[in-house]
């Protein structure tokens, strides 16, 4: 009996020896290690709040021209895209900085970006998150429900931002958002239902506050897992956020609206000469609204942009020209076994002319260079005496016609 209550026992939480893994003695006491896990926990948070601070303004020799040409070095093409987001960017800080002197007060302007698939629209986001003094978070609609329904509550858009600035909610509420597959959520049909359209029009009606600048209580771990924990009120009126779609099939609608047909025969010779290449171009609220995003969410994302199909020459240059290129991902692995490696200019071109077949934009040469470099990255690192290998356009065309990308067709 006297040995247990001599027994040692943690000085900052109090549990005995027998109940803790690791008890630590110093002159004055003990610790336990799960009170050394918290003590670092804290250490950790408070220097990074002390080295991670987000200043919300840009060095004054900074320019719309600058935050392009940074764009530049990670995203080919898209010059209408990057000009937009690059404006929106130096303006938010602008407003981030702004003096309430006057009655004049610069509000934001949030963009919606809208192109195909693997035109880059995502990466814009991650390269401009690489420029900021921001917090900067990426979040996915398709998960997104309405209220009370399985899925995760529009909140949790602001819970990821929380995250990223380790839960300061000044530093949140000057932050930028980017919301990917925006058009995963449009309205079903137009046509009343019995049911309700929970992860569509109910999404979008419940983003309206989040998108106009509200005060909202956010679960910062999340509100499905976490029911237990305390709500944290972030004010998004100075979150800038930009959203970003492919609207697969939208290009129909903006034909018919300039009586123009996507496919057939043309009509009539007075018509307006309209590049079918690209509708896109011609893109307007009214077509995001027969899509299926309703005049309230429109409204609130006033910056419309597109992004252009991805021709050859655009193709050539993603694979050899951004800082991470992907040609230049592959050079780095085999380097890594000593072995260098090159691509003849015939190999890239017919690489890029299967990729404009398929029609999966820069997202298609990835699933080419896998399939055309299995092989070569599972036999050659076995192989000490090959010290160079070359890619040539016939060991292109071999290894595809022996995958199942073959039989891919175009749409």
């Amino acid at each position: 009996m006297m040995k247990k209550e001599n027994e040692p026992q943690c000085s900052f939480c109090g549990r005995k020896k027998r109940e803790t893994q690791i008890l630590i003695s110093g002159i004055e006491g003990h610790i336990c290690e799960n009170c050394v896990n918290q003590a670092q926990q804290i250490i950790d948070e408070e220097l990074f709040q002390k080295h991670k601070k987000f200043q919300f303004n840009l060095p004054n020799s900074v320019k719309p021209r600058d935050i392009k040409k940074f764009l530049d070095g990670y995203v080919i093409g898209q010059d209408e895209a990057k000009k937009f987001i690059s404006v929106a960017v130096y303006n938010h800080y602008k407003r981030l900085n702004q003096t309430k002197s006057d009655e004049v007060e610069i509000e934001k302007s949030n963009i919606l970006m809208v192109g195909p698939t693997g035109t880059g629209k995502t990466l814009l986001a991650k390269s401009i998150a690489k420029f900021l003094n921001v917090p900067f978070a990426i979040v996915d609609a398709t998960v997104f429900t309405e209220a009370g329904y399985v899925g995760e509550d529009v909140e949790s858009i602001l819970s990821r931002l929380l995250q990223v600035c380790n839960y300061d909610v000044t530093a949140a509420q000057h932050g930028i958002i980017y919301i990917d597959e925006i058009d995963k959520i449009a309205r079903k049909g137009d046509n009343p239902s019995i049911t309700r359209d929970v992860s569509g029009e109910g999404v979008q009606q419940a983003m309206l506050k989040l998108l106009e600048g509200s005060e909202v209580l956010v679960p910062p771990q999340g509100g499905r897992k976490h029911p237990e924990q305390k709500l944290v009120k972030v004010d998004t009126s100075n979150i800038l956020f930009i959203c970003g779609g492919a609207f697969e099939g939208i290009e129909r609608i903006i034909a018919s609206r300039m009586n123009q047909s996507k496919v057939g025969f043309k009509k009539g010779k007075d018509k307006e000469n309209v590049g079918n290449d690209n509708f896109l171009q011609y893109i307007s609220p009214m077509d995001m609204r027969s899509f299926g995003l309703i005049p309230e969410l429109i409204g609130r994302v006033p910056v419309l942009v597109h992004l252009d199909p991805l021709d050859k020459t655009a193709l050539s240059s993603i694979l050899t020209e951004p800082k991470n290129a992907l040609l230049k991902q592959f050079k780095k692995i085999f380097k890594a076994d000593g072995i260098q490696l090159t691509y003849e200019d015939d190999a890239i071109d017919y690489i890029v002319e299967k990729a404009l077949e398929y029609k999966l934009g820069a997202r298609g040469l990835r699933s080419i260079c896998e399939a055309v470099m299995t092989d070569a990255m599972y036999e050659l690192p076995s192989q000490s005496d090959i010290k160079e290998f070359v890619v040539t356009r016939e060991f292109v065309e071999e290894k595809l016609e022996n995958t199942k990308i073959s039989k891919l067709k175009a749409a």
